[in-house]
């Protein structure tokens, strides 16, 4: 069964937080999660860049002063290397130029400290709407349309609801479609909601997924994982 690009959409919100301040961390971390995102949640420039060697995300918040450097830099280092991953600075750096240093380095919106966490949300859907006709198309998947944006699936002209981990699996499948997806890689992203993965967990919420998206749309692979669409 083809996968097919139809239209534009963003990534699915997996969330890349950096910032070393702990109380803020988990503030932070716990408002997002609680809109059923999932959070990783970085505290050092080091610990940032292998993340994002590793994940596909689609939202970074970005302290700029970090223990072994300033998040400026690794906002360069992304733009350099053509990675449009939508930015957000966290900092509590107010000066004008400051914020002017940000914008031009490919920062997409620029919060100072202390914010209200309302309005990080406000921010966030901002920058991911100015960024829905730009990143990555919607996928179908026979008459599956999935619009990941507002996180939205319809079958038969009918709209499917998805947990946030249910999305989980289905956003890491569709990252390479026609592939063999590992059941290592999937618990990887169900591990950023802070779930506890037993040894069935993923086969509980593939099944899940086949129940809703129809059987066939989500094939396994015995002994190597599962994929979504036809082989690569």
């Amino acid at each position: 069964m083809p996968v097919q690009l139809i239209g534009t959409r963003t990534s699915g919100l997996r969330v890349l937080l950096v910032e070393d301040n702990i109380i803020l961390g988990e503030a932070v971390r716990d408002h997002v999660a609680a809109a059923d995102h999932a959070v990783d949640w970085m505290k050092t420039l080091e610990d940032a860049r292998v993340s994002l060697r590793t994940v596909t995300y689609g939202l970074i918040l970005l302290d700029l002063r970090l223990p072994d450097g300033s998040g400026i830099a690794l906002l360069r280092e992304l733009r350099a290397a053509g990675t449009a991953t939508p930015v957000i600075i966290l900092t509590a750096h107010d000066q004008i130029s400051d914020r002017i240093e940000g914008l031009n380095s490919g920062a997409d919106d620029y919060l100072v400290k202390p914010f209200d966490l309302g309005e990080l949300s406000a921010r966030m859907l901002a920058v991911i709407r100015r960024y829905g006709g730009n990143i990555s198309p919607v996928i179908q998947v026979g008459e599956v349309k999935i619009s990941p944006v507002d996180r939205r699936v319809f079958a038969g002209g009918e709209e499917i609801g998805l947990s946030g981990r249910e999305w989980a699996v289905l956003d890491t499948l569709l990252a390479r479609p026609g592939a063999i997806i590992s059941k290592a890689q999937i618990e990887e992203a169900l591990y950023a909601f802070g779930s506890e993965i037993e040894s069935n967990t993923v086969e509980v919420y593939v099944s899940r997924l086949r129940k809703k998206l129809g059987r066939d749309h989500v094939v396994t692979v015995r002994g190597v994982g599962y994929r979504i669409g036809a082989p690569a």
